[in-house]
């Protein structure tokens, strides 16, 4: 690594390639350039009390099952090897190979086409200018259900990381009973929200959606 370094690498090169994270690069960087070595400070404080051996165990385990919380990987370990090891001392560890407790990122599942439409819309779209995009107007709907879905769930996760198809969890977004919400922007101005019950059908959203809201906006009364 310092060989690297040395050569004129730089520390995120080096990091993609090592697979460290470059916070631990930056560290040893800093501490070969202070005392000429990477070797763990002498120190009189605590022993550490996790051998480097189930330090990768915790970051494996980690990996492997994204979504266990420090209680669990603590637990885990325990069984594993015998050591007993705090949550706090679970954090501190993955935080020192650049793993940490974050959100996952939601989306709708999606499949190759649609991947390959989106994309395909976007390009054809990029290079319309701003007077065109003023009159266009830009509307969704979402529905408000029972179904379960804690936003407190975390992941352990790599900074730079976060759309990695690991770190996001799929769930589609009309599942259960609930309410629909349907809102429109354009340029200067919004439509008001509409709230149904039960299903969008094509008969409402023609009556309604189109003739009470979006027309009004689009097609100003003479």
């Amino acid at each position: 690594m310092i060989g690297r370094l040395e050569c004129g690498g730089t520390q995120l090169e080096v990091s993609d390639e090592l697979g460290i994270a470059q916070s631990v690069i930056s560290r040893l960087w800093q501490r070969f350039q202070d005392d000429g070595n990477v070797s763990r400070r002498y120190s009189t404080g605590r022993p550490r009390v996790t051998t480097p051996n189930e330090d990768r165990y915790l970051a494996v385990t980690a990996k492997r099952n994204r979504r266990s919380t420090a209680s669990d990987l603590s637990r885990q370990l325990s069984s594993a090897t015998g050591t007993t090891i705090s949550r706090q001392t679970v954090y501190r560890r993955l935080g020192q190979i650049g793993l940490y407790a974050r959100r996952p990122v939601r989306c709708v599942p999606l499949t190759a086409t649609h991947c390959r439409l989106r994309l395909a819309w976007s390009r054809e779209y990029a290079l319309r200018t701003p007077q065109q995009w003023a009159c266009v107007m830009f509307s969704d709907e979402s529905r408000f259900s029972l179904q379960s879905d804690s936003r407190r769930t975390l992941i352990w996760r790599a900074s730079g990381t976060r759309y990695h198809q690991e770190n996001i969890i799929e769930r589609h977004r009309y599942g259960g009973a609930g309410v629909l919400v349907w809102g429109g922007i354009i340029l200067g101005s919004r439509t008001d929200l509409r709230v149904e019950i039960g299903t969008m059908t094509s008969q409402i959203y023609r009556d309604v959606i189109l003739k009470q809201h979006i027309t009004t906006i689009l097609v100003p009364s003479p």
